[in-house]
């Protein structure tokens, strides 16, 4: 490769990485190949790069769960398409973060619709905003406050927001005959997760959404997360759930030990993992520790 394209690839990378920060921590690779298979019920999920993509092959039509990136969307839409000449009825994002919502632009003129809690379309729109980038973004043109359902063909889509958890947008998609709930971003399987405080992050607040979603859903649903430590286990149970319930309140319980013991926020800053929590590791202890002295210093 010669050194100026070099640079200007290299350039084009950094950028990237910048605006959809939140991939920074999401995804354990840049380059990881597609994969994507069936769950049960006509429902299966798609990994590429950042938050996990679920799709429903309807009776009546096509429907996506969170978008990725504009260079990894078209793969699944492409996959989608070789199960049959459907329309894609609706696009729906869990939350507003560029690893789960730059890829809509994909379905500009493909999705019939675009869904989102109201908060997460702001957010969107606002970050677009910001970075100079409302040109590239597909924004959602249904929004909804406490909950959302639609039928598609055989099939049953309900969607719940519980609060401010992982930002003050998150929603969980259920399919209600397949029994599948994809909860986003409200869980991190086994690693670190991004507490974005600047758009309404609340530890204690995503403790007890984690305590709702528990309870709404039954010991048969097979939930999908945003992200996972381990690439292959990003489908789940409550188990699962309560294991990073039990993370989040592990990390508020140590660091406010930490501040009742005198230490200082760089000393806090020190720790390698989450006394109670050993399960949790990957890059970004410091982000979970930040947050939490925030919250816990500033309410």
């Amino acid at each position: 490769m010669h050194r100026r394209q070099f640079i200007q690839n290299s350039a084009l990378a950094l950028a990237m990485l910048a605006f959809y920060r939140a991939d920074l921590f999401a995804s354990p690779s840049w380059t990881r190949a597609y994969e994507f298979k069936a769950l049960r019920n006509d429902i299966g999920i798609f990994t590429e790069q950042g938050g996990t993509i679920a799709w429903l092959n309807g009776t009546s039509g096509f429907v996506v769960v969170d978008a990725q990136f504009p260079t990894t969307a078209p793969h699944v839409i492409e996959e989608l398409k070789k199960l049959g000449d459907k329309p894609f009825k609706y696009l729906l994002n869990t939350h507003h973060h560029g690893d789960h919502t730059a890829g809509n632009i994909s379905f500009k003129g493909l999705a019939e619709h675009v869904v989102a809690h109201q908060n997460s379309a702001v957010n969107q729109k606002l970050a677009a905003e910001k970075a100079n980038s409302l040109d590239k973004q597909l924004l959602p043109d249904t929004t909804f406050g406490k909950g959302w359902k639609a039928p598609v063909g055989k099939e049953k889509i309900s969607a719940y927001y519980y609060g401010s958890g992982h930002t003050n947008g998150d929603v969980v998609y259920h399919f209600e005959n397949a029994n599948i709930a994809h909860v986003g971003d409200l869980v991190f399987n086994r690693r670190y997760p991004y507490i974005d405080q600047d758009n309404g992050a609340h530890i204690g607040n995503w403790i007890k959404a984690l305590d709702q979603i528990t309870n709404q859903f039954d010991n048969d649903t097979l939930f999908i997360w945003g992200h996972s430590l381990d690439p292959e286990k990003v489908t789940g149970n409550k188990a699962d759930i309560k294991a990073f319930q039990n993370y989040l309140q592990s990390l508020l319980t140590f660091v406010s030990g930490e501040i009742k013991a005198g230490k200082s926020r760089e000393d806090i800053l020190k720790a390698t993992s989450i006394p109670g929590a050993p399960e949790w590791k990957g890059d970004g202890i410091a982000r979970s520790l930040t947050a939490a002295y925030k919250e816990l210093t500033t309410g």
